[in-house]
């Protein structure tokens, strides 16, 4: 379908982990170390929080809290009622890289991938674990043997869907009541996962980089591809349904606005570290779509 796109803001880094809550866009932006919102517009822009280590994934609990992620101490904060932030959990001897992006469950049990090898200096690739951060700070490996797990996201049947960005596919597993995740599957494989261990190389052998998503009403997952230049609306087998290009590098999304048919996208020029630091390119665009947010 044809998706006339508009820009919601400006003059980031490198945003990451939109998310539609109490009536705003909330989004991290890498470089500045910044948690913001805004409204649907783009307007009353408000920094909810500075994480000095990189902020990433976000989320609520239950009673209201924020969890944010700090990726490059492999910590996850808790903005408390006065607006500090304090130490939620502390996953540096759990996690193999930086931490990345989150969902929080109903019971405010953290899921939280990372990246498994130092990406940015070019180590080899490494598989990763997802871990869950119980709302006491506990931490357990819940699965293993992951690509680069990336956007994390809970259906309403309890199947939470781990977007793998080196892997060509996104995996699905059931959610236990005790918060353990089991019956791994593919959900959906877009190609063979890379038998080249170097970024540059197994970049190469991607048919898609499923980065951040958003699921809508009828189970549609919404990905990022963060090699093609697009956001793909995926089905349960692969099925691609819809596919919106919003004329530069895309690697998240969020369903949500006051009709819960806008899909915000964060874009860049690409994903390096040193030239997105030293830049204010990074951009959040929206476009309308058919089927509303989950």
């Amino acid at each position: 379908m044809a998706h006339p796109v508009t820009t919601v803001v400006e003059g980031f880094t490198f945003t990451e982990a939109p998310r539609w809550h109490d009536g705003r866009l909330w989004f991290s932006d890498f470089y500045t170390g910044r948690v913001m919102s805004v409204r649907e517009d783009g307007s009353d822009s408000r920094v909810e929080a500075v994480v000095q280590q990189q902020p990433s994934g976000l989320g609520w609990l239950p009673d209201g809290r924020l969890l944010v992620v700090s990726m490059r101490d492999r910590r996850i904060l808790r903005r408390e009622p006065d607006g500090a932030l304090v130490t939620h959990a502390d996953l540096s001897r759990h996690a193999t890289g930086h931490l990345n992006d989150m969902a929080v469950d109903a019971e405010g049990r953290a899921y939280v991938g990372n990246f498994g090898f130092d990406l940015m200096n070019g180590a080899p690739l490494e598989p990763a674990a997802v871990h869950r951060v119980d709302p006491d700070g506990t931490v357990s490996e819940v699965a293993a043997g992951l690509w680069f797990p990336n956007a994390i996201n809970l259906t309403a049947d309890g199947v939470v869907l781990v977007n793998e960005t080196f892997g060509n596919r996104i995996s699905a597993f059931d959610l236990t009541e005790d918060g353990r995740l089991t019956g791994q599957r593919v959900w959906a494989q877009f190609g063979p996962v890379p038998t080249e261990r170097a970024v540059a190389g197994a970049l190469g052998q991607l048919d898609a980089a499923p980065d951040g998503g958003s699921l809508d009403a009828d189970v549609g997952l919404w990905v990022a591809d963060a090699i093609g230049g697009r956001v793909i609306r995926v089905a349960e087998g692969g099925q691609i349904t819809d596919e919106v290009r919003p004329g530069t590098n895309a690697y998240a999304c969020a369903l949500g606005g006051e009709s819960g048919r806008t899909l915000f996208i964060c874009t860049a020029p690409d994903f390096d570290e040193h030239a997105r630091s030293a830049a204010r390119e990074g951009r959040i665009v929206a476009v309308t779509v058919p089927t509303p947010a989950a």
